[in-house]
């Protein structure tokens, strides 16, 4: 199992963005196989919709560093680790500069972003964007039909229903080929479908603390995505998958090894990280659980 863990970004960890580095760079040494950022725009004082279900937003929805800043700061002082997103919420952002900024994240890491795409839950977060929320779906469609032509064609030209590029050159294309891998969220059947059609894998996640670790969360979605591109014309075997494990409640370090090592035995995952936004108050805290969650699974 590649284990990786969270960058510094969110609540009481990203109260020091000094220490981003630091943990990049000792987590890497550590043994970690990859650093993952999430992307939370706002913590709305009386949100449309709560988190998770309820009718706010976590504490430390109050303090979110960006997502790629912190990604490239990891890319450029790391050597190895791949470089995350779990997820980007792609509707959000004009798509020709998501491409831009991706694209020099990996050159900047040298091949190793792991760009993940999801369309949020959050219409408060939408309206501040400006972007009409019951329009998501289709503008991660047509996102992907932008980063698609951005990273593997030139000149680049795009004209859809919410986005319009002239054609242009664009020499600049990231260090994989032919592109970064593109991985998708959600469990939706509209999201399952759309991993089945045009991702590289799919982005499960299991909340550590709600209860043992359930193999069939992860099993029975993917074993309908596999399904579901085989009817595409795709071969399933290509689709994979990165669990993220995130740690609510009084989960402590024993359902983070449980969920790990259940993981590994009893689902088809071999790439997983664990949030640790909920169970680290800073830095030094957070190197000591990966450390610990590294040692414990090997």
């Amino acid at each position: 199992m590649r284990i990786g863990f969270t960058l510094p970004q969110m609540g009481d960890l990203a109260r020091r963005p000094g220490e981003v580095t630091r943990f990049a760079q000792e987590a890497e040494a550590l043994g970690a196989a990859s650093l993952w950022v999430g992307d939370r725009l706002l913590s709305p004082v009386d949100p449309a919709i709560g988190w998770n279900g309820s009718d706010s937003f976590p504490a430390y929805a109050r303090n979110v560093l960006d997502p790629f800043a912190l990604m490239a700061i990891a890319a450029a002082t790391t050597e190895h680790v791949g470089i995350g997103a779990n997820i980007l919420q792609a509707p959000l952002y004009p798509p020709a500069l998501l491409a831009r900024s991706l694209t020099t994240i990996d050159l900047v890491s040298n091949g190793r972003l792991l760009p993940g795409f999801g369309i949020g839950f959050s219409p408060d977060e939408y309206q501040a964007a400006g972007v009409p929320m019951n329009e998501r779906g289709a503008r991660l469609d047509e996102c992907l039909d932008v980063l698609e032509a951005w990273w593997t064609t030139n000149p680049v030209e795009h004209h859809g229903k919410h986005w319009d590029i002239p054609a242009t050159h664009v020499d600049l294309k990231p260090a994989q080929t032919p592109r970064p891998p593109i991985h998708l969220s959600g469990f939706a059947p509209a999201a399952l479908r759309r991993v089945a059609r045009r991702a590289d894998g799919w982005l499960p996640a299991f909340f550590a603390g709600t209860g043992p670790f359930d193999p069939d969360s992860i099993n029975v979605p993917m074993a309908e995505i596999r399904r579901l591109a085989t009817e595409e014309g795709r071969d399933p075997a290509w689709i994979d998958m990165i669990l993220r494990i995130y740690p609510v409640g009084e989960a402590g370090f024993d359902d983070i090894v449980e969920a790990i090592t259940r993981a590994e035995a009893e689902t088809e995952v071999t790439h997983c990280f664990v949030d640790l936004t909920n169970v680290a108050g800073d830095v030094d805290q957070a190197l000591d659980i990966a450390d610990r969650v590294l040692k414990a699974t090997r």
